[in-house]
């Protein structure tokens, strides 16, 4: 039978015993279980990512009311996932870069959304006369120009993505937003999530040092 992969983030209490809970609940929805990957943990509270696949035509709510069938579980958002589970972790990302920095820009952008389980990621650079795209991924919208008031950049930040800016199929789709200089204020990386969920201030700490670490490698960049 075909199966279909989610990624389902999860706020629950943070407490032995509470995840087993929820994905005993998930599977008896159904759903194969991928993967788990812890994204916060603080102040009794956890917040997990967990990658499953369900049958090919059940619905995605059995997820939602699965999970929350558990006292003190709270889901975040389910988007449909078609990211590679095991490549592309950071160290092999900066390893492939640093072999043939000519076509860093590229392999770092593909590679990012593996990471940091996005929708997509493009790199957008800053001529002085307005922003246009450098590199991005295979799902990236088609956006070639676009006017990004907040460039240049200094830190690392998540993006609203309801301000005017953003153009409107991406507000449409529901698109959380984060950006991080990469070597300079005017060349910055772009990640997008379709649909959510929301990233978290340790996610974009994560995004943050990898982009510097590809930086030091990109030095003189393209």
């Amino acid at each position: 039978m075909d199966s279909v992969s989610f990624l389902i983030r999860v706020q629950l209490p943070d407490e032995p015993g509470k995840l087993g809970a929820v994905a005993t609940a998930l599977g008896e929805a159904g759903a194969d279980i991928l993967s788990v990957d812890v994204v916060e943990r603080g102040s009794g509270v956890a917040i997990d990512d967990l990658v499953v696949e369900l049958p090919s035509g059940r619905l995605p709510d059995v997820l939602i009311t699965a999970a929350e069938s558990i006292d003190g579980v709270e889901v975040d958002a389910v988007r449909p996932y078609a990211g590679v589970l095991d490549t592309f972790r950071e160290l092999e990302l900066v390893e492939d870069i640093a072999s043939d920095p000519s076509t860093g820009l590229d392999v770092f952008v593909q590679g990012v959304p593996r990471i940091v389980r996005s929708g997509w990621a493009m790199i957008v650079g800053d001529n002085g006369e307005g922003a246009f795209r450098l590199a991005a991924s295979a799902a990236a919208p088609e956006t070639r120009a676009l006017r990004l008031p907040w460039l240049p950049l200094d830190h690392a930040a998540i993006l609203d993505g309801e301000e005017e800016w953003v153009p409107a199929t991406w507000r449409e789709l529901g698109t959380e937003l984060a950006a991080t200089p990469l070597g300079k204020p005017d060349r910055v990386l772009l990640v997008g999530r379709p649909g959510g969920p929301m990233f978290r201030a340790s996610e974009l700490a994560r995004l943050a040092h990898l982009t510097g670490i590809v930086a030091t490698i990109l030095v003189d960049g393209r």
